[in-house]
């Protein structure tokens, strides 16, 4: 690998990734960067030779990275990057803030970003996966994002220029979310806590918070609205066509299909992220064989398989 610049901030050569994802699995990087400020981020993508890639993470909530690990120089916030304030309406937050976080201070303000709260990660993942939940979506009530390029160039990004869809937005590679401005309707601070507390019960009631999974394994599948709206309209669920094909509860190696839910991969103590990847593709098979339908990855699967 080229030389690689050396930053203020932590850098930290072959660098393990697994205990850095909710899954638990995942090898080694190149190199792990955690920046002291922006500034010493801007500095070290601007010096970095333009031959090595670098993959942003947020705190691993969505994300499988496979047992061979990532040939890049990967980009965790931490401190400094963190700080949410208020004013009116407008609420700013650092990209390594924590969705939940976002949205109770946010309530505590009389500020409906309620929707957050029970998204697991961070406001960097929030902005690039268009994260959303109760139909409402980040692209709802972003006004503004600030990022650090590639080239080592601080910008503001407005909406549009996104591109905004579903799970997916057109944030150019390599580059880095350090913050972000959203605008959510005023409510009753009481009101707005409650609201997610009963969330909170639902989602503990019907999914399996307390074990190790990424959320959502799948898309649910489009096309099948009865409504005709595209894309972000889905009344027919992954978790039923995966249990239509007798995938829950499904197991190979340490991974597991939930029995609580589905559509919910898991780790159940000792899986790899070959287990987990292979139970996946196991699932798309057998719910394309009994319906014909494709499902599609709700996690980011990224790296290298190991080496036999």
């Amino acid at each position: 690998m080229s030389k690689i610049p050396s930053p203020r901030g932590r850098l930290t050569k072959n660098r393990s990734l697994n205990d850095l994802t909710w899954l638990r699995v995942g090898g080694p990087a190149d190199y792990l960067f955690q920046p002291a400020d922006i500034e010493d981020l801007r500095e070290f993508l601007r010096d970095l030779p333009a031959d090595v890639p670098v993959f942003p993470m947020g705190v691993g909530s969505n994300l499988i990275v496979r047992d061979g690990g990532l040939r890049s120089v990967v980009i965790r916030l931490g401190r400094g990057f963190n700080g949410i304030s208020v004013v009116d309406n407008t609420v700013t937050a650092g990209a390594a803030a924590l969705d939940a976080h976002v949205a109770r201070k946010a309530a505590d303000a009389g500020v409906d970003l309620t929707f957050l709260r029970t998204i697991p990660g961070s406001i960097g993942g929030a902005v690039r996966m268009n994260a959303g939940c109760y139909g409402s979506y980040t692209a709802d009530v972003l006004r503004k994002v600030t990022i650090v390029t590639r080239q080592g160039e601080i910008a503001d990004l407005r909406p549009e220029e996104l591109n905004f869809r579903y799970r997916q937005t057109d944030l150019a590679d390599g580059a880095v979310v350090v913050s972000a401005v959203f605008e959510g309707p005023l409510g009753d601070p009481g009101e707005l806590h409650a609201r997610m507390a009963a969330q909170l019960r639902k989602r503990d009631e019907t999914q399996p918070t307390k074990d190790r999974s990424a959320g959502s394994t799948f898309r649910n599948p489009a096309g099948f609205s009865s409504t005709g709206r595209a894309d972000d309209v889905h009344d027919l669920k992954a978790w039923k066509v995966i249990d239509d094909a007798g995938m829950r509860g499904a197991k190979v190696g340490g991974a597991q299909m939930s029995d609580k839910h589905s559509n919910f991969l898991i780790n159940t103590g000792d899986a790899t992220a070959a287990d987990l990847e292979g139970l996946g593709e196991e699932v798309r098979k057998k719910v394309y064989e009994t319906s014909g339908i494709t499902l599609e990855w709700e996690i980011m699967r990224v790296g290298d398989p190991l080496e036999k």
